[in-house]
């Protein structure tokens, strides 16, 4: 199955391609979209009558992010109180309770960046995971990914047969797909054709 991927700044854009799509007769289940607006993505979902996408739980990775930043906060907040005390010579005293602090506090951080990491990643928000099983690049999903974070609407249109790829991409392309460094940065342009190589 090949995919065609591109992106709009408003979801008024993505309603008018996904209707335009389905006019030229794809099936809706092959069509897809997805934002960050949930109200917004709702409306998009009623009026298009196409689905959603949920993108992929974020899993392990969230959880192990979540702790590296938790442990990387208490250092920040503790290590220079530390050096604060042994800087004076009448705190030194209160070294040992100084780094007894650095400990708990990595322990703390730790414990709960975790458990927030295991919170965010337990919903199903991570459409980098989802766009490179469609065969997407990781650095161009990831760009793909930090478009919908800044409020754009990614639209997705698949083909069992790949013989319609290229009228999919033309239709996306005449309705306002744009250029991922307009978007994120500098890159190709938003809408992409790709196969089951990433090509």
């Amino acid at each position: 199955m090949e995919s065609v991927v591109a992106l709009f700044r408003e979801p008024g854009q993505a309603k008018v391609v996904l209707e335009a799509l389905k006019s030229r007769g794809f099936d809706r289940d092959h069509l897809g979209f997805a934002l960050s607006d949930a109200v917004a993505e709702e409306d998009l979902a009623q009026s298009t009558g196409v689905s959603p996408e949920e993108g992929a739980p974020a899993g392990s990775a969230a959880v192990i992010r979540g702790g590296l930043m938790g442990v990387l906060a208490s250092l920040t907040l503790t290590v220079p109180i530390w050096l604060l005390i042994l800087v004076f010579p009448v705190t030194r005293i209160y070294q040992e309770g100084g780094l007894l602090g650095i400990m708990y506090g990595a322990i703390g951080g730790l414990t709960l960046g975790g458990l927030f990491g295991a919170l965010s990643g337990s919903d199903s928000g991570d459409y980098v995971t989802l766009l490179r099983r469609m065969g997407v690049p990781p650095v161009q999903a990831e760009r793909f990914n930090a478009g919908i974070s800044d409020g754009h609407v990614i639209v997705i249109a698949r083909d069992a047969s790949t013989a319609r790829a290229d009228e999919a991409l033309s239709l996306m392309r005449q309705h306002g797909a744009i250029k991922l460094d307009d978007a994120a940065g500098k890159g190709r342009l938003q809408s992409e054709r790709i196969g089951q190589g990433g090509n």
